[in-house]
């Protein structure tokens, strides 16, 4: 492996940063690391460490997806006080090739690289095999999502911050939970009720709502599903926004080819989504219900597909 040229990639979430190394477009595994954001100030010491314990191989290319908008190739986190750029890459890294994208954009760059094994049908579409735009959908400590376009000259993953618009507002319940979350920072936005801070909005809610003092943990909301009660509450309100959402995104981008969940939250919530309504909320489209089975939608369970994402990205050339 010394002697192979080798790229690092990275995922730069709210909570953690997975760090790892790639030959061409294809990661390797065995060098997987997870660093937790808060224990480091940026970027820059995370890369250095990892490196130096990989034993400092030589970096021909670095490619990062962050959990923010990426302007003018400088990405600011939304929900961590970081900001990455080329330069920080090279000087961390000595790599000669660098990129910075939004982490869905290396998530769509990562279709049709991850293991059949790795995706959760939730939604079949038709009986036909899909081709078209797709899109990526990330639930995890933000909310975003991408579309995905094969070009003649190749990949096109658009960059978005639609988890920052409004979230979607169906029943009077909607109304007064959007009025409820709209407390905190003046505005409902669809992030703020589809994350992991989300779900626990909603368990606030659903016990304001009923009167019962308690407070849970996205986590303990997740342990406590089967429970009757505010954090089963919470979990269907939850998969049925995020249902009603993911419908708004594919009557906008019209992604024929598949909708992918993605994000710790996508992953610990796939077995329940269906079950507390996703499909339904999904499909109540007035007119247009009938025209939502066109799309298929699965959850990526894959931890590590935005490395592979980046891998690919970088070993194309595709920035964007």
């Amino acid at each position: 492996m010394a002697d192979a040229p080798l790229s690092l990639v990275a995922d730069i979430g709210g909570t953690n940063t997975r760090v790892a190394l790639a030959s061409g477009p294809r990661l390797l595994p065995a060098t997987i690391r997870r660093f937790r954001n808060a224990d480091h100030p940026a970027l820059a010491p995370v890369l250095r460490a990892f490196l130096s314990d990989a034993g400092s191989p030589r970096i021909e290319g670095a490619c990062v997806a962050a959990a923010g908008p990426v302007r003018d190739g400088v990405a600011t986190l939304t929900n961590l006080d970081w900001t990455v750029d080329g330069d920080q890459l090279r000087d961390a890294t000595g790599a000669a090739r660098v990129a910075v994208l939004n982490d869905l954009q290396a998530q769509g760059h990562a279709l049709g690289h991850i293991d059949a094994a790795n995706l959760r049908v939730l939604l079949p579409g038709p009986d036909r095999a899909p081709t078209g735009p797709r899109l990526v959908v990330g639930v995890g400590t933000g909310f975003n999502a991408a579309p995905v376009h094969d070009t003649a000259t190749g990949r096109l993953v658009a960059a978005s911050e639609c988890g920052h618009a409004g979230m979607p507002v169906r029943t009077e319940r909607d109304l007064r939970l959007a009025r409820f979350v709209e407390t905190a920072h003046g505005f409902a936005g669809v992030e703020d009720v589809l994350s992991g801070r989300g779900l626990e909005r909603l368990h606030a809610f659903a016990c304001a709502e009923t009167g019962i003092a308690e407070s849970r943990t996205a986590a303990g909301i997740m342990a406590a599903i089967a429970e009757p009660g505010p954090a089963q509450e919470a979990a269907r309100l939850f998969a049925c926004l995020l249902g009603a959402e993911t419908g708004n995104l594919a009557l906008i981008h019209l992604p024929f080819g598949g909708i992918y969940l993605c994000g710790g939250v996508a992953r610990a919530f796939a077995p329940h989504l269906l079950p507390l309504g996703f499909a339904e909320a999904f499909r109540d489209k007035g007119r247009f219900s009938a025209f939502m089975a066109d799309f298929p939608v699965a959850v990526v369970e894959d931890d590590y597909a935005a490395l592979t994402g980046c891998a690919t990205c970088l070993a194309a050339g595709a920035i964007g």
